[in-house]
């Protein structure tokens, strides 16, 4: 199978190198072929030209679009090249390669249309699981997509994704602007679709600052709640 890396990446001059290089590693060692795509998302540092100097796959978005729009660029790109899973991967390093082929495996043996790297199903499986009051958020939001869904899902942000051939399609065309991660499961979910949850390990970020910033003010939150109740109860189904 063809699998794709999406990496968006916004001013991410310190990780973007070190991000490649530990995947081109991790390919050599374990003899994988995972194709990578750095989607430059109008960053306003040196992530361009250092993709460009060390020949590292990329898309330069001409604006900043936010991580829906750079995402949903790695999607085109994946349905363009006729990918058959495509893996989203954060830019800034916290995502660990070596949990790719965990991510995967589901979909491979058609037990899944999404997986998502979770830090909560397995207490031990990561010693990084982000600040108190995120975590509250994020067991605010999963209450909110089981009312909705059914479903529960444990890490309702997480980034660190993968997804069959099907909704390489779906998401080419339709993927959430704002509040992407929670907002696209419930998507999913509502179009009967499987999610599963399989344990991962987070790294903290080494470099740079994250483009999350709101996580500190509760309208933030609100606004996910009410974007996940509108799809839920009366948007795509």
């Amino acid at each position: 199978m063809k699998v794709l890396l999406i990496i968006p990446s916004f001013n991410e001059e310190d990780n973007v190198l070190d991000n490649y290089n530990k995947i081109m590693n991790y390919n050599k060692k374990y003899k994988s072929n995972f194709d990578v795509i750095v989607i430059d998302d109008g960053s306003s540092d040196k992530t361009k030209e250092i993709c460009e100097e060390n020949d590292i796959p990329h898309i330069s978005l001409v604006h900043n679009l936010g991580i829906g729009g750079a995402v949903q660029t790695g999607y085109k790109y994946a349905l363009i090249n006729d990918f058959d899973i495509a893996i989203q991967f954060d830019g800034d390093g916290q995502h660990d390669i070596n949990y790719a082929n965990k991510l995967i495996e589901p979909i491979i043996n058609e037990n899944a249309d999404m997986v998502i790297g979770s830090r909560f199903i397995d207490k031990t499986s990561s010693k990084f699981k982000s600040s108190k009051a995120r975590r509250f958020g994020i067991n605010i939001i999963s209450i909110f997509m089981k009312i909705v869904t059914g479903k529960k899902i444990y890490d309702t942000t997480s980034g660190f994704r993968a997804v069959n051939k099907k909704l390489i399609q779906y998401f080419a065309i339709n993927y959430p602007v704002e509040y992407p991660e929670p907002v696209s499961t419930v998507e999913v979910l509502k179009k009967k679709m499987c999610v599963k949850e399989v344990p991962v390990s987070m790294n903290e970020r080494e470099n740079g600052i994250s483009s999350i910033k709101t996580w500190k003010k509760v309208y933030y939150m609100i606004n996910v709640v009410l974007s996940i109740l509108t799809v839920g109860i009366g948007g795509k189904k």
